[in-house]
């Protein structure tokens, strides 16, 4: 292909990008507004960074921020195709399959199309103040440029070549699925912001002398650092820092070309028959076989492969597991953090209890149909809370040791414990009646939990329901108090474990057994609430 045929696909694709977006716009004054937003608070967010890169120039840990940042912006270049593949219609080569098109044109022009947007904007301002804040002199500002093009190019280029190499998985169920756990990385990446800043602010900015002296032969951070080494009058060691992020680029393009004609070239195996996959749909059964018999491991079952097949449940199962890990973890990491705060992931667990029929959708009619009696709904629910045992109870206890093990506070141990299994009981049985009594619809499209018009349903359900246990749970949260303020409950506070699990698993059976009429009495208009949406 003559460079003017590259030149005409170049411009081709990039063109195709902007329709693309015009077009997407048009659809509707909503996204239009949300897109307007959206850029403006980016620009001022990006413009605001890079003065603050600048506000650093002349300090003597400049280069120790900028060189850092510039990994931390290819980390997030990388992972977010896997977490927002429709962020971006480009990201599907395969649209481009049938036209009469080389890879490597295709790429140079895929590359070109990848500069125009919000995200290359926004990488462009932190690298430009990167490298202000540690050029100086007349050699440095040369190398800085390049620095920047090629800071730029790499990380874009390590996007379309994970993207790239999992379109099949990124376009597939599993990808989707992918998708709703971007909001989990969200939370542990904040967290994780958040205790690093806390650190910097008590020891300063000294603390990434060290780590900045190693990433900065790490591309694209080694092309800022190759600023930083001309600035100093290394300029040996420029050139080279420049060389390795040249040639990750040039391994990044190679790597997705390669990608990129395997993808044009071979067909799509989740079309064909995979006697792989029907192996494994035959030894799937194999869970059964560790459930109890009859109606109560059916349900289980089919409880726990809502938990794994269905995205929106995954999620919800996912982000719970995340908080309640991360709230009594992080807070005792940072050494504000209490043993009690391991509660916190009992109390995220139950919430899953909470709109049971609801999580079924249309589906609960198939339900409906088995539940004839109150003992049918009993059964029914007490699998399903089982179902939630098997996952919560190991979950809960682990963390709580955890927590007790970072905070050094082994003699309050078996108390904790008493208290989050008793308000797992108490989140079990509340979570159950209001199933029966507020149940709502969850879309199976789209990010919305609840249908519209439920709004105050769902919102009755789950703040009364919380409520609810918290007042449940007031015995055992009483005799906790009282074992830390008697002068003899050091004696009894041990008996708080026993104590806790067996109150718990009485007030949920209590819960259950209340749940059940309601449940069978008012089938019709259960499934009615539920199917809405």
């Amino acid at each position: 292909m003559t460079p003017a045929a590259t030149t005409d696909v170049t411009s081709v694709v990039v063109r195709l990008k902007l329709s693309l977006l015009r077009n997407g716009l048009r659809q509707s004054t909503e996204r239009q507004t949300v897109y307007i937003v959206t850029a403006v608070v980016v620009l001022i967010v990006s413009v605001l960074q890079m003065l603050g890169m600048i506000a650093l120039r002349g300090n003597t840990h400049a280069a120790s921020v900028a060189v850092p940042l510039a990994l931390v912006l290819a980390v997030g270049w990388a992972v977010m195709p896997l977490f927002f593949p429709g962020g971006d219609e480009t990201l599907d080569p395969t649209r481009l399959v049938m036209l009469p098109l080389r890879p490597r044109p295709l790429v140079r022009a895929l590359l070109v199309a990848s500069l125009v947007g919000v995200g290359p904007v926004f990488t462009l301002c932190l690298l430009v103040g990167s490298v202000i804040a540690v050029a100086h002199g007349f050699v440095a500002y040369v190398v800085s440029v390049v620095g920047v093009v090629l800071a730029l190019l790499v990380c874009v280029a390590l996007a379309r070549a994970v993207a790239t190499a999992n379109t099949r998985l990124l376009t597939s169920r599993k990808g989707r699925d992918l998708a709703v756990l971007s909001g989990l990385v969200i939370a542990i990446g904040a967290q994780v912001v958040n205790f690093g800043a806390q650190k910097l602010g008590s020891g300063g900015l000294g603390q990434l002398d060290g780590p900045a002296e190693v990433l900065r032969w790490v591309p694209p951070a080694s092309a800022i650092g190759a600023v930083d080494s001309a600035s100093e009058g290394s300029y040996g060691v420029a050139l080279l820092q420049l060389a390795l992020s040249a040639a990750a680029l040039a391994g990044l393009i190679g790597l997705w070309t390669r990608h990129l004609t395997r993808l044009m070239a071979s067909p799509d195996g989740s079309t064909l028959p995979s006697a792989e996959g029907a192996a494994r749909e035959r030894a799937s059964t194999g869970l059964a076989r560790l459930l109890p018999p009859g109606r109560t491991g059916t349900v289980m079952e089919r409880s726990l492969r809502y938990v794994w097949r269905d995205p929106k449940t995954k999620a919800a199962w996912v982000t719970s597991l995340a908080i309640g890990l991360i709230v009594p973890v992080f807070n005792a990491v940072q050494g504000t953090g209490s043993i009690y705060f391991s509660c916190f992931a009992a109390g995220m667990l139950g919430v899953q209890m909470y709109n049971q029929f609801g999580q079924d959708t249309s589906a609960f009619w198939m339900v409906a149909t088995t539940i004839s009696s109150t003992r049918d709904a009993y059964v029914e629910l007490r699998a399903r809370a089982l179902a939630l045992l098997v996952i919560t109870l190991p979950y809960a206890t682990l963390v709580t040791v955890l927590t007790t093990a970072l905070v050094d506070d082994w003699p309050k141990l078996p108390e904790v414990l008493g208290l989050s299994f008793a308000l797992l009981g108490a989140m079990l049985a509340t979570g159950a009646w209001t199933s029966a009594r507020f149940p709502y619809s969850i879309p199976s499209e789209g990010y919305k939990n609840v249908a519209p018009g439920q709004s105050g349903l769902a919102a009755a359900a789950v703040v009364g329901g919380m409520v609810s246990a918290a007042l449940l749970c007031a015995p055992v949260i009483a005799l906790t108090i009282w074992a830390n303020v008697s002068r003899d409950g050091e004696q009894w506070s041990r008996l708080l474990l026993p104590v806790g699990a067996v109150y718990g698993a009485v007030v949920t059976v209590a819960g259950l057994r209340l749940a059940a009429p309601r449940t069978a009495r008012q089938l019709p208009e259960i499934l009615l609430a539920v199917s809405k949406g």
